[in-house]
């Protein structure tokens, strides 16, 4: 199987491109410490001069999203790891935690042209961007790749369902961007409505979990679906082909799989972290601890694309989940039960209904009052941007097992 390429770097010899990719990281990494205070103290102490091997690069120690969190909150809004000032920052986001990320400058500061490329969306096509334009960097992620590859954006955001219908059916855009679920949504919404959504024939998708079952359905719907792996902080790690044999790892970035909690890198094969390394003179990312479980795939795409390959997307290394394209977090749900002095536990219950992702907040309450669950429901909602059921149960029902989030979706 093959498929037309993005350029040329994509079919590079796999040698070639770790001894470039390689080749760079010294200055990078010289780079980093000389304009980030931050990376200055995380990094003291190690001849960075030295770091040009996948081994030396190991010899580093690992920033985690927690970790960056603690420090943003000590030295905000970017502790320390923005390398320059706020006049070289094109855009500054906001996403829950709080987490502080800085844009880039460039035409597709993200890496997305790559990846849409490679689901099949090409220069001219009309394309609807269902992913959140509001505080995070979601919607101008993709909204960035797709200009740049000349496509022209409706960025349609996440909600507002029926006027989405109704421009599907006025612009027929061929291509759709958002996660995974809400294009069933849109269709859904279409053919209740009588109207003509069927000019969406390709879609990327992230943010969440394809279910094969959902990929199935689009399928049998004339859409091909392709998946990437993305983050506000990264941009896109890696991406699908027609291949559909694990996600091609991005040019321009070094991933690693780490045993959880460790630097330590694992065989290939094993399931560990994902630690990523990436190029951003802006916003410097060195062996980011990204909290996702993932996987290095053996040998290269059937699809001719040269770049190593990872199973995507495993599950937390940590209890931080992805709902609905957002991650939730157990800071959040502590910060719940402190606002209702009534609860002394929570935990909450991440499932499936159809093909949508739903969850339940089950709290611990001894003399609940009447209102508390529409009251915990609308603070599960300011906290988590997410909506959700709440049940009230009697101290000590829930599970002594030190979950705080269960995700219990089954990924098939």
């Amino acid at each position: 199987m093959s498929d037309d390429m993005f350029d040329a770097r994509e079919r590079q010899d796999p040698v070639q491109r770790e001894a470039e990719l390689f080749a760079k990281l010294p200055e990078f990494l010289s780079h980093a410490v000389a304009g980030a205070p931050g990376w200055a103290e995380h990094l003291q102490g190690h001849d960075l001069a030295g770091v040009a091997s996948r081994d030396a690069l190991a010899s580093l120690p690992v920033l985690r999203k927690s970790d960056l969190l603690l420090r943003q909150k000590e030295k905000p809004p970017f502790g320390g790891f923005l390398a320059g000032s706020l006049a070289g920052v094109e855009r500054v986001f906001m996403s829950p935690g709080p987490i502080w990320e800085p844009q880039a400058s460039g035409d597709d500061p993200w890496n997305g042209a790559r990846a849409l490329f490679a689901a099949g969306v090409r220069k001219g096509e009309v394309v609807i961007n269902a992913f959140s334009y509001h505080l995070t960097p979601g919607g101008f992620i993709l909204d960035h790749g797709a200009r740049a590859l000349g496509c022209t954006v409706f960025p349609a955001g996440v909600g507002n369902t029926d006027m989405q219908v109704e421009a599907i059916e006025v612009l027929k855009p061929t291509a759709f961007i958002g996660t995974p679920d809400y294009l069933k949504i849109l269709l859904d919404r279409g053919a209740e409505q009588g109207r003509d959504v069927s000019s969406i024939k390709t879609a990327l998708v992230s943010g969440g979990a394809l279910f094969p079952s959902l990929r199935e359905e689009y399928e049998a719907r004339g859409i091909r679906v392709s998946q990437c792996y993305a983050t506000a902080d990264l941009g896109v790690i890696a991406y699908e082909s027609a291949a559909r044999e694990g996600m091609i790892v991005n040019e321009d970035y070094i991933v690693e799989i780490v045993r959880p909690g460790t630097g330590e890198p694992v065989a290939d094969g094993e399931v560990g972290e994902l630690v990523v390394t990436a190029f951003n003179r802006v916003y410097p990312l060195i062996r980011f601890g990204t909290g996702d479980l993932s996987a290095v795939l053996p040998g290269a795409s059937p699809c001719g694309r040269t770049n190593r390959r990872i199973a995507g997307w495993m599950g937390r290394a940590d209890q931080r989940t992805k709902i609905k394209g957002m991650f939730v977090d157990p800071a959040q749900i502590a910060e719940i039960v402190k606002t209702h002095g009534e609860i002394s536990r929570a935990r909450l219950t991440v499932g499936r209904d159809g093909e949508a992702d739903v969850m339940t907040l089950a709290v611990e309450a001894a003399d609940p009052a009447a209102d508390l669950a529409d009251r915990v429901g609308a603070t599960l909602r300011d906290v988590t941007r997410l909506k959700g059921a709440v049940e009230i149960v009697s101290p000590g029902a829930l599970p002594n097992d030190g979950k705080v989030i269960s995700d219990e979706r089954e990924y098939g």
